[in-house]
Parts: C-alpha cells; sequence; structure tokens
C-alpha cells in the first residue's frame, strides 16, 4: 500500500510518516509539501533510519506522484492560534484546501483511493471534499475525534493510574467545541466509569481533554506524535483490512436523526474506507449534545457554501 501525506513537510505529516515507518505496515510513504526542500528533508531523514525499522520505500514529490496512491492523507494548512477555536480556522484554510483538491483532481487519482483528511477544521474539510471532488463517500474520511478519543482515555488513565490500554471511552461529534464525552459506554477493564469517577471528576477529565490540544499548541506549538498515532491508526486500519471500529468524521445520513453532516460515530474501517456507521445506544443527554453538535456544523457549513 502507498500512502501520500500532502502537507508532509510539516509537524504533524511527518510525526504521521514516522509512526507509519515505525509500524512497517504500509508499503510506500510519500511526502507532499508546498516546501518541496522541507518535505525532501524529512523523507532524507526518515530514509536514514530505514535499515533499523523496516524496508519500506520512502520519498517525496509532487501532487502528481499521488496519483497512484492508495491513501491521500491531507495535514496541510494554517495552523490553529493557542486561543483560536478549530472552527475559526475555516476562512483561511477552506482557499487552500479547495487548491489541493484542484490539484487531485488534475492527477486522475486511483478510482480506489481514500482521501483521508486531517487539516482543520476537519469535519467541514470532510465534507468539502464530498461536495467539492464529488468522490465516493465511503472513500472519504476525517480524523474526527480519533485524537480526542486517545487524549481521553490517556488522561483518564494518568488521573487515575490505570493502563491506559484498557480504558475505554469514547468522544462523539465534532473535532472541536461541540465534541461530546460518551460515558455511558466508558470502562476500564469492564468496569463502568461512572462508577469509579465522580461527576464532577468526569467534568474535570473532559475539560481538560477538551482543551488539551490548544495546551500543546501553547506550549510546544503544536500537536505532533499523539495526532501521528491517531493518523497511523486509521491508515491501518485501512491497509489492514481489520475492520476495526473507529470514532473517524464521514458523512452521517440517519444514525441520530442527522443527515449530510460529516461528524464522528462509531465507524467500522477497511480496505474500501467505510464499511458501516454504528448508532450505539446512549444516554438522551449523550444523543441531544450529539445532535447540537451535528447542528452547530451545519450552521457552520452554510456559511462556507
Amino acid at each position: 500500500m502507498k500512502v501520500s501525506i500532502i502537507g508532509g513537510g510539516g509537524r504533524v505529516g511527518s510525526n504521521a510518516a514516522f509512526a507509519l515507518q515505525c509500524a512497517g505496515i504500509v508499503r510506500e510513504i510519500s511526502l507532499i509539501d508546498a516546501n518541496p526542500d522541507l518535505a525532501a528533508g524529512e523523507a532524507l531523514d526518515l530514509l536514514h533510519g530505514s535499515s533499523i525499522l523496516g524496508n519500506q520505500i520512502i520519498t517525496s514529490g509532487t501532487p502528481d506522484t499521488a496519483s497512484d496512491a492508495d491513501v491521500i492523507c491531507i495535514t496541510a494548512g494554517s495552523r490553529r492560534k493557542p486561543d483560536e477555536s478549530r472552527l475559526d480556522l475555516i476562512n483561511r484554510n477552506v482557499s487552500i484546501f479547495k487548491s489541493i483538491l484542484d490539484d487531485l483532481r488534475a492527477n486522475k487519482l486511483r478510482h480506489d483511493a481514500i482521501i483521508f483528511v486531517v487539516s482543520n477544521p476537519v469535519d467541514i474539510l470532510t465534507r468539502l471534499v464530498l461536495d467539492y471532488l464529488d468522490w465516493p463517500s465511503n472513500q472519504v474520511i476525517g480524523l474526527g475525534t480519533v485524537l480526542d478519543t486517545a487524549r481521553f482515555r490517556s488522561m483518564i488513565a494518568a488521573d487515575q493510574q490505570l493502563p491506559p490500554q484498557q480504558v475505554k471511552a469514547l468522544i462523539l461529534g465534532e473535532h472541536g467545541d461541540s465534541m461530546v464525552p460518551i460515558w455511558s459506554s466508558a470502562t476500564v477493564a469492564g468496569c463502568s466509569l461512572t462508577s469509579i469517577l465522580s461527576p464532577n471528576k468526569q467534568n474535570e477529565l473532559f475539560t481538560r481533554t477538551k482543551g488539551s490540544g490548544a495546551e500543546v499548541i501553547k506550549r510546544k506549538g503544536g500537536a505532533g506524535y499523539a495526532v501521528g498515532a491517531s493518523i497511523a491508526e486509521v491508515i491501518h486500519a485501512i491497509a489492514l483490512n481489520s475492520h476495526a471500529i473507529l470514532p473517524v468524521s464521514s458523512q452521517i445520513n440517519g444514525p441520530y436523526t442527522v443527515r449530510d453532516t460529516c461528524f464522528s460515530i462509531p465507524t467500522t474501517i477497511g480496505r474500501s474506507g467505510i464499511i458501516r456507521t454504528h448508532e450505539v445506544e446512549l444516554w438522551p443527554k449523550e444523543t441531544a449534545a450529539l445532535q447540537a453538535s451535528a447542528r452547530a456544523l451545519d450552521e457552520t457549513w452554510s456559511k462556507i457554501t
């Protein structure tokens, strides 16, 4: 499997490439960037470690080299400022994103290529791919709340001194201000987390999770490692056709009475992209919050169309 990362010279793109290299699952990693020297430098740095990490093909290139990619991962875009909502990025990022999509259209992608959106605001830009590029909906995936979910689980584990991989909890909805914590199904080793954590502690942990992206930006300039690992988790589900269920962003038509909105609910991922979405049972207040998240995204979408 070949993965082309557009924005591969940046922090997120290069960290995703490194996560993919360390796993050794995909066959080829190609870095593409508006700054060709930066992409070439990152590719060379990765290549230097290939004799230790694996026998992959690692290159840099231009948008035309994505024409034979199985997965096109788009990480390019303006970086969010510390006190800025992800949705405030939209006016700056839509024009950049349309230019990238124009390049992809001009280079005649594989008919089965999966377009994987990471750039923010990810839910809006995922919908933009469907609207602007007219690509099959099952082959358009946004990172959605995969990263938020990873942060949520990890922060619960750290606070309670639990093994992170045994904490199971979800963030659904928008990757942004209206994201929804799903406490109704949150567990650790099969035990309900709501029986362990008080309502105040639940609110505290969710608030810290929701603000953690901005905190990373403030402290070190931008997220890298965790988002790179999250990107690799989705790409590996595609490459291995594992049918993993992940909270990626896709266009929802029916579940929770939501239609046309792109946001995150549990979704089965495989080689063909999105295999199915799942309307899992939620508490009434969680369902209401999820529907409110969809309305917030629809309102934003209406401002750019």
